[in-house]
């Protein structure tokens, strides 16, 4: 876009200003305080929300999102996915709504322009105004500028009164401003506090589970609403290594009876791992894991009790994940949060299924060496180094609402380290929180189960015999704020869950940090 520099010009000058905007179709364009307006074409900073109400709703998102990367909008961050009652109209269906930050070089109305082609490429029509459409678009900010012409108006003139848009946009921002162009955000509001304490003024967090607002992650061709309960993961090792049960579950046979038994006893993940990441453990090679996950696995998806269950896979292989998506898995745990494989992320952007991102220093034989072991501020570090490795998926095109969070417990950790991330779910959160409020509400889950800082603590150097002391962690990590547990135990385990659940929906603990 052509645009003219003002940096206290004469009022000739800005007639001539005005002029040549309006030769550009707007009639109106003025910019944040102290801001300039440059005569050549630059890349800017925008905010465009999407809704869907019509169709496959998260298709529909999936392949708006990938024209407005072919249409020269780089996506750079992605608020979480909203489910939503209708507004205005409210006899349709209901709404899934999000948000994206991009840089692109389309002036405003080239931008509008090519959104409205994407609208129409997925099958939009003219309708009645608020009412069902396979995929909305709407500029909500555009750079520091506002704009007025008969056909666009920025900032979006509703931003204000609609939580459905308010929500992703906060997750957008995060809580701390972190570019002058988001300042000029918040300074359109009109507000004092900026768009943080309008999002307040509506009622800010406490809308989420109200009014019809849910927070949500798709998977296995549903929505997910994971702040209803504690989901229990079931542990379904392959190996003849791992630390716990190495060897127990070789044949299919063996390992079909304990995913059953694991279901039976209310499980609702099996996660499912050919390839050991105990301590000091030998990578295998793509081939070997996918000969020893393969038929476990198809066996697995197949079991009538398995419906309405999810399968993960335990990988850090991107052709493994990509494979196991394809043969029945709803969802990818990766330990190494891609840095083991360079393809991971880019597979995962493809693959469409919800990522674990766990936190590890090297990789299991380098992991609990002297270096790897150094925290200044243990939650400080998980989440910034975390947080790179989720902004890197994300940069790949992996939505947040599709990402989940796993601290590591275990894994690059002495045993004191363990316990302060068991209670420092919160401080990684807020943490996390200041430079993106969407990653920092993904789900988090933990894996304490039978580790060897339990029998450290409690003298018990068989692994087996550390199950009342996994139930304890458990426990803690979930009143502190983990939304999935990862159990060998799930019968136990579950019992902890469901009274930490109930405990919350009645506040009746002193955890006052649980989302």
């Amino acid at each position: 876009m052509n645009t003219l520099k003002y940096l206290g010009a004469r009022r000739s000058q800005l007639c001539v200003v005005r002029n040549y905007l309006k030769a550009l179709g707007f009639s109106s364009l003025h910019t944040a305080p102290n801001s300039s307006i440059e005569l050549q074409t630059q890349d800017e900073e925008v905010v465009i929300a999407l809704g869907s109400n019509v169709g496959d709703r998260v298709h529909n998102f999936k392949e708006a999102l990938k024209l407005m990367r072919n249409s020269g909008i780089h996506i750079t961050r992605h608020a979480c996915l909203y489910e939503t009652a209708p507004a205005y109209v409210t006899d349709q269906p209901r709404f899934i709504n999000s948000a994206v930050r991009a840089i692109t070089k389309l002036g405003p109305h080239e931008l509008l322009a090519a959104l409205k082609r994407i609208e129409k490429d997925l099958g939009r029509t003219v309708g009645i105004r608020y009412g069902p459409r396979p995929i909305d678009l709407d500029i909500l900010f555009y750079g520091k500028f506002k704009v007025r012409s008969d056909i666009l108006t920025i900032p979006h003139e509703r931003i204000w009164e609609r939580p459905f848009v308010m929500a992703p946009l906060m997750d957008l921002l995060g809580t701390a401003i972190d570019s002058d162009t988001a300042a000029s955000w918040h300074s359109f509001s009109g507000h004092s506090g900026g768009l943080s304490a309008v999002w307040e003024k509506l009622g800010g967090e406490s809308l989420i589970g109200e009014e019809g607002m849910y927070r949500v992650m798709p998977v296995a061709n549903g929505l997910l609403d994971w702040s209803q309960k504690t989901l229990v993961m079931g542990i379904l090792n392959l190996t003849p290594d791992s630390f716990s049960d190495g060897g127990n579950f070789q044949s299919v046979k063996s390992a079909v009876l304990q995913a059953r038994l694991m279901i039976s006893e209310g499980a609702d993940i099996i996660d499912i791992g050919a390839q050991s990441t105990r301590p000091m453990a030998p990578r295998i090679s793509v081939e070997d894991e996918l000969g020893r996950l393969l038929p476990v696995l198809e066996a697995v998806s197949s079991l009538p009790e398995v419906k309405g269950k999810l399968i993960s896979v335990d990988t850090f292989y991107s052709e493994v994940a990509s494979e196991a998506v394809r043969r029945g898995a709803h969802l990818i745990n990766d330990v190494s949060a891609g840095k083991l494989d360079k393809n991971m992320f880019k597979v995962m952007a493809d693959l469409d299924v919800p990522y674990v991102a766990m936190h590890m220093r090297g990789d299991p034989c380098t992991m609990q060496n002297s270096e790897n072991l150094k925290y200044d501020n243990v939650c400080k570090d998980i989440s910034s180094e975390l947080y790179s490795r989720v902004r890197e998926a994300e940069m790949a095109g992996i939505p947040a609402w599709r990402i989940i969070m796993d601290p590591g417990i275990g894994f690059s950790k002495k045993t004191e380290d363990n316990l302060e991330v068991l209670t420092g779910i919160p401080d990684i959160r807020a943490d996390i929180s200041e430079r993106s409020l969407g990653i920092s509400h993904a789900p988090i889950l933990i894996g304490p189960s039978r580790k060897r800082f339990l029998g450290e603590i409690c003298s018990r150097p068989s692994a087996v015999e550390r199950d009342p002391a996994t139930v304890a962690s458990v426990t803690a990590g979930v009143l502190c704020g983990a939304n999935i547990v990862r159990v060998h135990n799930v019968k136990d385990n579950l019992d902890a869950v469901k009274l930490c659940d109930a405990m919350r929906r009645q506040k009746s603990f002193p955890m006052k940090f649980r989302e």
